[in-house]
């Protein structure tokens, strides 16, 4: 392994990882607050500040750990993390069942918008003549699609407790939904079996690719 490369990479990944995870947990917050809930906002979680949203092992050592593991077996893999997940209570939420699948939906969103803006910053910096500064920007930029077109896509698997699980719980007639929360307690050691068997490439694979292709198309990449 070129530890040199290996360095070069964190730096690329590590301006992406901080914003796309930093970005979609307080996306989460402010939607609670707009619909009644102040918990997140009450302990200062709404903020860009990603001292605030910074989990020692889901935002710096999982990630790092994956682009070591990657960069050892000479292949690559989806890189993704966590963040400290922003506080929502959604019984103080106006209307509980119909406002969790908007604040559900905010950091998958939030994710999607960032990919777009990094597409956008590429786009921009492939239109001038290259030099050592533009050729950082894009591959930063191509990290920035990469790391938030795959924890969008991770995080609309309907598996509680990520996103998408709350958006199908918010769907799901009440006694149902009441019954499928009940599973949130299996949701990480899935997660987990699914990753270390290979299966959550399998899933997101197709996904991502697709996701790829279409802000590619957009922007005529």
């Amino acid at each position: 392994m070129d530890v040199s490369n290996l360095v070069q990479t964190v730096a690329i990944y590590a301006l992406p990882v901080l914003f796309a995870i930093t970005l979609h947990e307080a996306a989460h917050g402010y939607v609670a607050r707009h619909f009644g809930d102040m918990t997140a906002y009450a302990q200062g979680r709404i903020s860009l500040n990603p001292a605030r949203h910074i989990d020692l092992v889901g935002t710096i050592l999982v990630p790092i750990a994956i682009l070591i593991a990657t960069k050892f077996a000479g292949s690559s893999g989806f890189l993704f993390g966590w963040a400290k997940p922003v506080p929502v209570n959604y019984s103080a939420l106006r209307r509980p069942r119909q406002h969790m699948l908007w604040v559900a939906a905010a950091g998958p969103a939030s994710n999607l918008l960032m990919a777009i803006a990094w597409a956008a910053l590429y786009k921009l910096s492939a239109a001038f003549a290259p030099n050592d500064y533009l050729t950082a920007c894009k591959l930063m930029s191509v990290a920035g699609i990469e790391v938030n077109v795959v924890l969008m896509v991770l995080n609309l698997l309907p598996i509680l407790p990520l996103d998408g699980g709350r958006i199908v719980a918010s769907l799901l007639p009440a006694r149902i939904s009441w019954r499928y929360a009940k599973l949130e307690a299996w949701g990480f050691p899935i997660l987990l079996l699914l990753m270390f068997s290979g299966y959550l490439g399998v899933i997101l694979g197709p996904m991502v690719q697709t996701s790829f292709s279409v802000i590619g198309a957009l922007f005529h990449f």
